[in-house]
């Protein structure tokens, strides 16, 4: 996919997972180039979350996992946040008791000694400038001083995004950040990714809302039993035989419409593999 010359930000090699007998994911390649939004798709079970939780460090893995060419093996997840990997989760877990800002707030701080080194040297913005330009990236300037008890599913999964870039992230991997939103909701969350890759942040988002997925990737990858079956432009995917028959059986061409899955991604394998 990087076609430049440059190294993408996230490169994945080989990776594979395993939970006792059972492969949760087999040898899957994938590149997050820089300024570019790749999606991860399949159907349930196919090991999309636990592709992305082998790639932050929470489960082991076999395979090569580098951000901007650095080798990431070994590294336990603080240590490839520090570095500039940051992620979401399926479930958004906010300080109900606390405002927006606030939420943003704690979730800015990293390693004083670093960040005062950063700032010296021009490289960090100061948190409260990294938090107002999250807000005004997602649209939250209005809701800044509310109590995140009070706000909306849609409204929460936008915190909980911009928790994630208040860290100045190198990449950011979102979880099915669409699931439970209604079709406005999602329609809006699409163009505020966007907005955010335009900035030059790359991201690699799982959802299983097609209408959002197809609209707005840079480039598509299928897994399917752990396996990548395709990888490519919307439109190279969506007329995917592979990927047709992973999601439809076989009929027709792969539709948004009649694609949506269940929020939950329910991948398990002994109860273990997501």
């Amino acid at each position: 996919m990087q076609s430049d010359g440059q190294l993408p930000a996230l490169s994945v090699r080989g990776l594979s997972v395993s939970y006792g007998g059972v492969r949760a994911v087999s040898d899957a390649d994938l590149d997050v180039p820089a300024g570019q939004l790749v999606a991860l798709i399949g159907p349930n079970g196919a090991g999309k979350t636990t592709l992305i939780d082998a790639i932050s460090g929470f489960v082991r893995y076999q395979g090569v996992v580098r951000l901007d060419g650095r080798d990431l093996a070994g590294l336990p997840p603080h240590r490839r946040a520090q570095l500039g990997l940051s992620r979401t989760w399926q479930s958004i877990e906010l300080f109900d008791d606390l405002s927006v800002r606030e939420n943003l707030s704690v979730a800015s701080g990293r390693v004083r000694g670093w960040r005062t080194v950063g700032e010296l040297l021009g490289r960090l913005r100061p948190p409260a400038e990294s938090i107002s330009q999250a807000l005004s990236l997602l649209g939250l300037e209005k809701h800044a001083d509310a109590k995140a008890a009070d706000l909306s599913e849609g409204q929460r999964k936008l915190v909980g995004i911009a928790r994630a870039l208040v860290a100045q992230p190198r990449v950011l991997c979102l979880d099915e950040p669409a699931a439970g939103l209604d079709t406005h909701e999602s329609k809006r969350l699409g163009q505020q990714l966007r907005q955010i890759v335009d900035t030059g942040m790359p991201i690699l988002l799982i959802d299983h809302d097609m209408n959002l997925v197809l609209e707005v990737s840079d480039h598509v990858v299928v897994l399917e039993f752990g396996k990548v079956i395709a990888s490519g432009s919307s439109e190279h995917v969506r007329r995917d035989p592979r990927v047709i028959a992973a999601y439809l059986g076989g009929a027709g061409e792969l539709d948004s419409a009649e694609t949506e899955q269940p929020a939950a991604d329910q991948e398990s394998a002994n109860g273990a593999a997501r």
